[in-house]
């Protein structure tokens, strides 16, 4: 039932504007990048002369959990608004299929479309170093890494977002919650490294990186099956 929900939820995006914030997060912190290279290329060469590659991946790597706290939440609150806007939620689960299949089938999506960015910001690093002739022996475990060890490490944000947003009609609340984590993950450095907005940058960047990664898929496993739960049982408008 859930994959039958799934691929009704991925005709319901169409024309939705998800696709282009799919493909706009990760395009536009490699653009970032291509322009402050682009700006200062003799600069950036000469200081990351032993490791050119490495120090294009750092330097995307500082702003991955920006945006990944910005795309769990735009992401889950745009699936979600897709039943809101058009009132289809008695609709919905008056057919036969479950509540938790309507649920697993949505947080699968959203996870599809951020996986979908996580491969496409690996692409782009290693084209942009391709463009800047970075030489043609890219890293690509330290691509994929860069892509997908930090997004492990955020799902317990994506867990919550979907909660909140398929809970709460008003999407302020959530999208509000969402900014507010992404402005505010920078200075958290300052924090615990255990501190779960520090867990994305960890995910990565730590020597312990696998505890961090382990740590963020299983809190968002336990919220999203809290998520699930407070779904079967809340009334729907």
């Amino acid at each position: 039932m859930m994959i039958r929900s799934l691929s009704a939820d991925f005709l319901k995006i169409r024309r939705k504007g998800i696709w282009f914030l799919v493909f706009l997060a990760p395009l536009g912190l490699v653009a970032m990048q291509a322009l402050n290279f682009g700006i200062r290329f003799d600069y950036m060469k000469k200081q990351y002369a032993d490791d050119l590659w490495g120090g294009l991946i750092d330097n995307i790597s500082l702003f991955v959990p920006i945006a990944l706290y910005l795309g769990c939440t735009l992401i889950a609150s745009l699936v979600a608004n897709v039943e809101h806007q058009m009132s289809s939620w008695k609709q919905l689960l008056a057919l036969p299929i479950s509540r938790s299949a309507v649920f697993s089938a949505k947080f699968t999506l959203c996870f599809i479309l951020l996986s979908m960015s996580c491969i496409l910001l690996s692409l782009a690093t290693i084209i942009l170093g391709l463009v800047f002739g970075f030489g043609s022996s890219f890293p690509l475990t330290d691509t994929i890494k860069l892509g997908f060890f930090p997004y492990f490490a955020a799902l317990p944000m994506l867990a919550l977002q979907l909660w909140l947003s398929l809970s709460f009609r008003n999407q302020a609340l959530p999208v509000s919650l969402g900014v507010t984590v992404a402005l505010v993950s920078p200075f958290a450095g300052n924090l615990s490294e255990w501190f779960p907005l520090n867990w994305p940058v960890m995910g990565y960047a730590s020597p312990d990186k696998a505890w961090f990664i382990s740590a963020g898929l299983c809190l968002g496993f336990i919220i999203m099956l809290i998520g699930l739960v407070h779904f079967n049982r809340k009334d729907v408008d």
